[in-house]
């Protein structure tokens, strides 16, 4: 007689096939993340900064403005006949307009970061020409350790992304296509209980966590040397911790929704704000103050603070310790009330 093995250890097996066979979802967890890695972190590679594109307005003075603006490292300056220049700053092409008058006027648009430091070295530009003489000696130190550049601070937050992406993907529309299929009511008649089933899908979740984690982190550390500065138990421990929160947060979304359609709805209604707020590429700090510690509370915004402080600044588990709640605090809110609202059919 065949030995019959536990419940928990069926459904999970049962789940960890499933997403084994969908090419699909081994695609977005394992090849979207370095593939993403890989396009930013060329895009945003040490090299020196793009040339920003100004126009000098056609007049009597045009040639020796531009001869000064050429001279600057940060800008790339041309004369345009007037019309034109004023129809290429309205679409983008040039971030700055050099105009005559009887004072140099300025036109650009002040809430582009682009236009605003054109209008600077514009400006410091033509008064050396114009002979300037500076009153104060100072000198540049370039910031290039590991640690600081744009990729250091885009692959935690891709980690973050992927984390949350395939805990509440893989999370929800197991549970809504299984409901859809009725296959979550014929469980209904076996001696299975529901925390067993929802257990499940976390161990099944589990299973990929490990080479999901290590293939990114590995990724970027051999293609552009991103080190882990602190301890890789905790960042493992602190990996685990986020996969099962929206794993948890996914559950949640799905124990009610009949629909894939509804559960995609729902989820995307989710994670959108976190997406656009929680400082995967790029900080969240250029958001006012007064919405900070709302962008703070998101668990995705705690994850990726944590992930960063271990990944780059080897931070102790200590120095974390208000991220680790937060997310604690997520999961099991969740999971329980996931547990409590789950509805078979």
């Amino acid at each position: 007689m065949p030995e019959v093995r536990p419940a928990i250890v069926e459904l999970t097996s049962a789940r960890t096939k499933e997403f084994l066979r969908e090419p699909e979802a081994l695609f977005w967890v394992f090849a979207f993340p370095m593939l993403l890695a890989l396009v930013l972190g060329f895009a945003f590679r040490e090299k020196p900064p793009d040339r920003v594109p100004i126009a000098v307005v056609a007049g009597p003075h045009a040639t020796s403005r531009l001869a000064a603006l050429q001279k600057s490292p940060a800008l790339l300056a041309r004369v345009m006949p007037e019309n034109e220049a004023r129809s290429a700053l309205r679409r983008g092409r040039v971030s700055l307009l050099v105009e005559e008058g009887e004072t140099i006027v300025f036109r650009y648009d002040p809430t582009r970061p682009d236009a605003r430091t054109a209008r600077v070295e514009a400006d410091d530009a033509l008064e050396a020409a114009a002979g300037r003489r500076n009153v104060i000696a100072a000198r540049d130190e370039h910031v290039q350790e590991r640690g600081s550049r744009y990729i250091d601070f885009l692959v935690p937050g891709l980690l973050g992304m992927n984390l949350m992406g395939t805990g509440m993907w893989s999370m929800g529309f197991s549970v809504v296509n299984a409901r859809t299929k009725k296959l979550l009511k014929r469980l209904i008649a076996t001696p299975m209980r529901r925390s067993q089933y929802l257990l499940a899908q976390f161990l099944s979740r589990l299973v990929f966590l490990v080479l999901e984690v290590v293939v990114l982190v590995a990724f970027g550390w051999i293609v552009f040397g991103v080190r882990v500065n602190g301890s890789l138990v905790l960042l493992g421990a602190l990996c685990l911790l986020g996969a099962m929160t929206f794993s948890a947060l996914g559950l949640l979304t799905a124990s009610r929704a009949r629909t894939l359609e509804a559960a995609s709805g729902m989820m995307n209604f989710i994670m959108m704000p976190m997406w656009l707020c929680s400082g995967v590429f790029f900080s969240y700090e250029r958001f006012p103050d007064a919405v900070k510690p709302l962008i703070r509370a998101l668990p995705l915004t705690a994850l990726n603070d944590a992930l960063r402080a271990v990944i780059n600044d080897g931070a102790g588990v200590t120095a974390i310790g208000i991220e680790v709640a937060i997310l604690a605090a997520y999961a099991v809110f969740c999971f329980a009330l996931a547990l409590k609202i789950f509805r078979w059919q």
